[in-house]
Formats: C-alpha cells, structure tokens, sequence
C-alpha cells in the first residue's frame, strides 16, 4: 500500500485511524491549478478564526463563500459564526475535514505545533491549502507536506509569508539576479526583536470557560494549561509550540535572499548564542547556513541574527543608520540593503546613474488574492508549499545547530545531519499519543 498515506489521530474524537489515498511524487514542479473557473466562489472553511486568523479570513472572504468555522474557544468561533452566519461551526478541526462536504479550500491559521497535521489531512482531501507561517513545526513535517504537495500539483498552497506579494522584495530580486551587485558570496540578516528565554511556567491555571485546552495542545507533549502560553509571545518561544524568532520572523527576512539567491538546502550550520534552554528559545542568537554553488550562481554564506539591530558578523562599510531591522547582499560590485518596505545600493554614489533593469516580475494582485487566483485556475503562487517548505526547513535548521552547539553538516537527500548525534532526534517530534503522524 505504498501509494497511500496514513493520520493517526485521536483526543476528543478518540484514537482512529484515516487511510488517505494519493500518489507520492516527490519533486514535482507546481505547475497551472486545475480548479473552478476564475468566475465562480470558492467554498472556503477556516481553521482558526481569532487573531491572525480573522486577519486571513477578512482577506479571503471577499467573492467567496465561507462555509466552514473551526475554533477551539467557543467565544471566538462564536464571534466569527456572528459575521458568517451561514457557516458551519467546529471546535474541530478533524470532524471539520472528514465532513469535507462542499469545501473547496480551507485557511490554517493556529500555533505552529499544529501546522502540519490539518495541512496534510486537506491536501490528501484534495483542498486548497493556505497555512500560516512557519509551515510546520518540525523539519520532517515540512518535508513532508512539500511531498503530499507535489504531489498533487492541481492544488493551490500558499505559506503566509505576505511580504513577499510587495513590491519591494519584487525589484529587491530583480536587482540581485541581473547583477546589479554582482556576484554575491555573503548575506545578512539581522531583526532586532528578541522574544524569548526564560522557564516554563511552573504549575497551572484554570482553564478558560470556552477553551478546549486538549485540543490546543494537539499532538505537543502534555502541559497543564497557564495563560503564560497565550497571547504575544506567548507558545511563540516554547520549543514545544513553536521555534522562536529564527522559524517566525525567519520566515519573512529570510525569504528575500532565499529567492533572490535561488537557495535551497544549506549543507553547513552553525550557530552560537546564550546558553541553551530546554523548554524556551533564545531571544537572541546568530546561525550561518553555508551553500555551495547552484548551477553559474557562486557559494553563498547566509547569516541570521536576532535580538540585534545591527548585523554583527558584517564587516564591510558602515550601513545608513535608521535600519534596525534588514538584509544586506554583499556583492563584488557593491552592496543592496534591504527592510520589507525599501532598499538602496550601496554606496550610493557610485549608484547614482545606475539605470535599473525593467521589471520582470509581476506586481501581486495581493498575497491572499494570488492565492485565491491560483485556487481558480491561475498560477500557483510564490510562496507555494515547495518554495514555503523549503524556507522553513532551512530556518529549522539554524535551530538545530543552535540547540545542539555544533557545528552540523545536512544531507537534504536523505535528510541526515552529521556533527552532531544529537542533533537526528531534533529532526520531528514524538507525537502525543493518539496524535502521531504516519508518513
């Protein structure tokens, strides 16, 4: 039965087994979706519909039927029940796809650690897929929804990376790759939040009226509920929930010279930091991914920092002041400095009569709106699930590194890393019983 692929669930539902058919064919390219014409409404249902999920929810509702709520406090779904009225109401996710009913397309937005587990279950239903950012929770988890994804190349799938659909990223690449700089060896990234630290909450408090607690926790190890775990940062530092500010906000900043370098897996990690934690992630900390050379593009050294509003492991010229956050490409030619809503080549006078190549790279009609056109029979957006899986992967592996103290060296092939022993077991998670996913 090698053509099929199983989710083991269980919790409130209690323990069952789905046996999902699709074929495997990893490596597929996205190509053009094969869905409803550009004319008609998508059904689309949403997993999570509070906080950055009435956000996605706003953004896709418009020309299209929401016909499915899911959320595990009462008084959120509620409250999104009150604005779609004519929407089915879940608290679970599972019943919500096992249903399917008329669903088209659902909308992932909930913690990190449950990423994975709804993302697969609506790709091996056949539905469109939006996930937020990170993908998944782990390095497995993402390599495997980038399969069931090629896999089923007439899907729509979009990481929630919105930067991306600006203009700035969009002549940021053009620039790179037309050799405004010239041959870039080194990169920088650096964000000045520092979200992280400090111990696991000890004890416990009352659950809220409303929440399903055990649903939250999904397939993550058992935790007593604290209110610690929500809001900002909440399950955002907690190794459990979530990978901190190198898997979050790595996920934006790293995605510009991830595409306009056309990386793909770094064979060599490094990382140091604060000592490491075993509950929390850092608030702050530096990871070099290293790449070999892709084809005529040279090897590029990519580094990552947080908690800083300078890039410490940059050595050339001095930067502008006023960018506490951003991305350097250090070309052989000059350098481009980059945030999310502008850019300069550096130094300036010598660009100052630099005639910019004519842009070849579509403006977005939108993040969520390339989404939607892909789910009815357009392109397959940018930040499709093989694009999105590899990204995340990559930041993954900055943790890793991290946590582990050594240097590492990835096999992406077979999904191996050397240096570190330890650093195997970092690769997926156990699952809470009843909440495994067999792949």
């Amino acid at each position: 039965m090698s053509s099929q692929r199983m989710i083991r669930q269980g919790g409130r539902m209690g323990r069952r087994t789905f046996i999902l058919s699709s074929a495997l064919a990893v490596g597929a390219v996205p190509g053009l979706v094969r869905a409803a014409s550009a004319n008609e409404k998508l059904n689309i249902g949403i997993i999570g519909t509070g906080g950055r999920g009435a956000s996605n929810l706003g953004n896709v509702q418009g020309g299209n039927n929401i016909v499915a709520l899911c959320d595990l406090n009462r008084g959120v779904l509620a409250a999104g029940g009150e604005r779609h009225p004519d929407a089915r109401q879940y608290s679970d996710y599972r019943e919500m796809l096992q249903a399917k009913r008329d669903l088209d397309a659902v909308v992932i937005s909930v913690p990190d650690h449950s990423h994975a587990l709804p993302t697969l279950m609506a790709l091996d239903l056949d539905l469109h897929v939006y996930c937020e950012k990170p993908l998944t929770h782990s390095i497995w988890e993402a390599r495997k929804v980038r399969e069931a994804a090629a896999a089923k190349p007439n899907l729509a799938t979009q990481m929630g990376i919105q930067i991306q659909a600006g203009s700035n990223y969009r002549r940021v690449v053009e620039l790179i790759q037309s050799g405004a700089i010239g041959p870039v060896r080194e990169a920088h990234v650096w964000v000045d939040r520092a979200w992280g630290g400090g111990d696991r909450p000890a004890g416990s408090e009352a659950v809220p009226d409303g929440l399903d607690w055990n649903l939250w926790i999904g397939g993550a190890p058992e935790r007593p509920y604290h209110g610690s775990y929500m809001g900002r940062p909440g399950w955002y530092k907690f190794w459990d929930f979530a990978g901190g500010t190198g898997t979050d906000l790595g996920s934006h900043w790293n995605d510009l010279p991830f595409w306009a370098l056309k990386l793909d897996a770094p064979k060599r990690i490094e990382a140091e930091g604060p000592p490491v934690h075993a509950e929390t992630a850092p608030a702050s900390f530096t990871a070099r991914y290293g790449f070999d050379e892709r084809g005529d593009l040279p090897a590029v050294d990519l580094y990552w920092t947080q908690g800083s509003d300078h890039p410490p492991k940059y050595k050339g010229p001095a930067l502008p002041e006023g960018w506490n956050s951003g991305v350097v490409f250090v070309g052989e030619k000059g350098r481009l400095l980059s945030d999310y809503g502008r850019h300069v080549l550096l130094p300036e006078d010598q660009f100052a009569d630099f005639q910019r190549p004519e842009p070849w790279i579509e403006d977005s009609p939108g993040h969520h709106a390339e989404w939607i056109r892909a789910c009815k029979g357009g392109p397959q957006t940018k930040a499709h699930f093989g694009y999105g899986g590899r990204l995340t992967e990559m930041n993954h592996l900055g943790n890793i590194a991290y946590r582990t103290g050594k240097a590492i060296t990835w096999d992406p092939e077979s999904m191996r890393i050397s240096g570190a022993d330890e650093a195997e077991a970092l690769l997926r998670r156990d699952y809470r019983d009843g909440w495994d996913i067999v792949r």
